[in-house]
């Protein structure tokens, strides 16, 4: 909950860092413009997945063993090879990128005319590999405010950068403005990880693989796992962009961007903490249960009214966020809405496959999961729109979630206990009769009735982390103080 604090509060000044600029590239941009970027960054992340050998995870796991041995030449060494890696992992995505900039330009956009742009964009490639190896080493030490403060300082930089960029050159803005961006980022990372006193280890280039070859093998399934993850959302943006438009892309990156940039920030500070501490019990299945059940537990209290505000709320915020042209996305986030309580509860659960090192475990899990997931994505759109899309998120963490309760049964003798249960039917009840009440109900009528619930939510919520964390007892004390 320490984690979830810290990094949620600086998810929210990153949210609304983000509220900003996604204001003014709407405004200066708008759907045509915001297509454009998410394809251009859509590609560029397939790339980076197949190339960073997934080292902003598997990484952080071997450098939290090595502090576990209070050994500082042990710490030092595992931080040296990851610092090498993240080199030649990320000169790897740069000059694939650069080869490929012809190609990806074909495939991406259907002509030749944007080559240039991802010539220049493919050194981001290096500068968020580069950053990537900075901030892991900070969370493997667990730095939090270190990290925090990385995090936090590249983004609101950024931010001014970037608008000037969309004000003066529109949509020619973009590529310099996520080149700068990256830049930014990772002069960031490094001057925080500066701070940090390491020992220096010399080592040659066989060592420096032999040593960084479990990293690698754990990094190389992760990786998979997100070119399945990115290769479908791309898939999603060319069959929209080919069977519908340009701005139904954006429409649908600017609706998955609300919901998943303000649910995410829950997930970002929970996994923070939460997969090394995962990991460090992966060994015995008892602590294991109780880690998973504690963690889900605080991701439903936390972010189920924030997820009832999204239901009733939605056509405000997403006026507020975009503006009125993109309230076509309304419907799809309401749906994506009720998915994100199944997306929370397999979230907690689907770690475990990783903090026990079970690499192919997680590779075929993660593989078929993608593949209904496009599959369930193309039927959406293709017979019910945007809001098919919503649907289908919906529809496919439900059906996940299934999927790894039962993996997790079998494998590690894991179920949900029930205080969970409870708090999961209570909550997605709510959630459930708010969507009902914000599809069928006129106004201001449902506005009333939807505050009322959320109400309710947020007061269950409270109540039930007040029983676990008191509290209310910390608030008189630090007022005390």
């Amino acid at each position: 909950m320490k984690a979830t604090s810290i990094f949620g509060g600086v998810q929210v000044f990153s949210i609304i860092i983000s509220i900003i600029r996604s204001k003014f590239v709407a405004v200066l941009l708008g759907p045509a413009g915001m297509g454009i970027m998410g394809l251009l960054s859509s590609t560029i992340g397939i790339i980076s997945s197949l190339t960073n050998l997934g080292l902003g995870t598997s990484a952080v796991k071997d450098i939290a063993a090595a502090v576990g041995t209070n050994d500082e030449k042990r710490i030092g060494l595992i931080i040296t090879v990851v610092r090498r890696l993240v080199w030649i992992t990320g000169l790897l995505g740069l000059f694939t990128t650069a080869i490929l900039s012809s190609w990806l330009s074909q495939l991406t956009f259907g002509n030749k005319d944007y080559t240039w742009a991802f010539l220049w964009i493919s050194v981001t490639l290096l500068f968020n590999q580069l950053s990537t190896g900075q901030l892991v080493v900070l969370q493997g030490l667990r730095k939090l405010n270190y990290l925090a403060k990385a995090n936090l300082s590249g983004s609101f930089i950024g931010l001014f950068l970037t608008i000037p960029f969309y004000y003066f050159w529109g949509i020619d803005g973009i590529v310099p403005g996520i080149i700068g961006t990256a830049f930014l980022s990772m002069l960031m990372s490094w001057y925080f990880s500066g701070k940090i006193k390491v020992a220096k280890i010399a080592l040659s280039h066989s060592q420096t693989f032999e040593e960084g070859k479990n990293m690698l093998r754990l990094g190389f399934f992760i990786s998979l796992n997100g070119v399945f993850v990115l290769g479908v959302a791309y898939l999603v943006r060319i069959f929209i962009s080919r069977t519908g438009s340009l701005e139904q892309v954006g429409l649908y990156n600017a609706g998955f961007a609300i919901i998943n940039t303000y649910v995410s920030l829950i997930f970002t500070a929970m996994a923070t903490d939460y997969y090394p501490r995962l990991s460090a019990v992966a060994n015995d299945n008892k602590h294991c249960n109780q880690t998973i059940n504690q963690q889900a537990e605080i991701a439903i209290l936390i972010l189920a009214p924030i997820l009832l505000i999204f239901l009733i709320y939605i056509n405000w915020v997403v006026i507020l966020l975009y503006s009125n042209k993109f309230t076509g996305v309304n419907e799809m986030i309401q749906w994506a809405a009720l998915g994100m309580f199944f997306k929370a509860a397999s979230w907690s659960v689907a770690f475990i496959f990783l903090a026990k090192g079970t690499t192919k475990l997680f590779f075929w899990n993660e593989l078929i999961t993608n593949i209904y997931i496009l599959v369930l994505n193309l039927i959406g759109f293709h017979f019910w729109g945007l809001t098919g899309l919503g649907l289908s998120f919906a529809l496919a963490y439900l059906i996940y979630l299934v999927q790894v309760i039962v993996i997790s049964k079998i494998k590690f003798e894991f179920a949900f206990n029930p205080s969970f249960i409870t708090i999961f039917i209570i909550q997605f009840g709510l959630a459930g009769t708010g969507f009902l009440i914000a599809k069928y109900i006129g106004q201001p009528f449902n506005y009333l009735a939807g505050s009322i619930l959320i109400g309710i939510s947020g007061y269950y919520s409270f109540w039930e982390l007040n029983k676990r964390l008191e509290i209310q007892s910390l608030i008189k004390n630090y007022i005390h103080r």
